[in-house]
């Protein structure tokens, strides 16, 4: 898992709630537990015609949103089935951060586990950053997990909450296997 601790990105708005995990991956291409070749597949179903042809009007085919790495959606980000592909996606598209203010539950742990920052911020904020995303092509947001704030170009910074551990485990690119393994030494002691 890639280290997290700041990034300066563009967002790219996506003003639609309960985005459910079929939209993010449809089922079709779950046929995998590799954690590859997922991201060309992201959205397909709102990204292409057939597959290949690009629907032009969707955010993530235009430019500059073809290389965000921060994702500003609606409410109940991430609902539907519990399936870990959604994730995979999201990053391997090439996504840091994910930006709502709810996201389903366990979809919310997943991207967690799989390196993925979810921000729940007020709708209001979250409102006011899709507009600037969207009448700003290009507009790019710092992200700073160590002080837990997000900064935009004209210098407005909001807050926003992580739990330590999560916070720490993105910190130091770890995910929860890899942080136990950490403890291998103490795990062989008290056995």
């Amino acid at each position: 898992m890639q280290k997290f601790d700041r990034l300066k990105a563009t967002a790219a708005p996506m003003k639609i709630a309960n985005i459910d995990t079929d939209m993010i991956i449809p089922k079709q291409f779950l046929k995998t537990i590799k954690r590859s070749g997922l991201g060309k597949h992201l959205f397909d179903e709102m990204r292409y015609t057939d597959g290949v042809t690009e629907i032009p009007d969707f955010v993530l085919n235009r430019e500059p949103y073809r290389k965000a790495e921060i994702l500003v959606a609606g409410d109940n980000f991430g609902c539907g089935s519990s399936r870990e592909h959604a994730p995979w996606a999201l990053e391997q598209f090439g996504f840091r951060v994910l930006i709502a203010p709810s996201f389903a539950d366990i979809f919310f742990n997943n991207c967690f586990k799989n390196g993925l920052l979810a921000i729940v911020l007020c709708e209001y904020d979250v409102e006011s950053l899709m507009q600037d995303a969207t009448r700003h092509p290009g507009f790019a947001l710092q992200v700073d997990l160590p002080l837990q704030t997000l900064t935009t170009p004209d210098g407005a910074s909001l807050h926003f909450e992580v739990q330590p551990q999560r916070k720490d485990l993105l910190l130091r690119g770890l995910d929860e296997i890899r942080s136990t393994m950490e403890l291998a030494t103490q795990i062989r002691d008290f056995e």
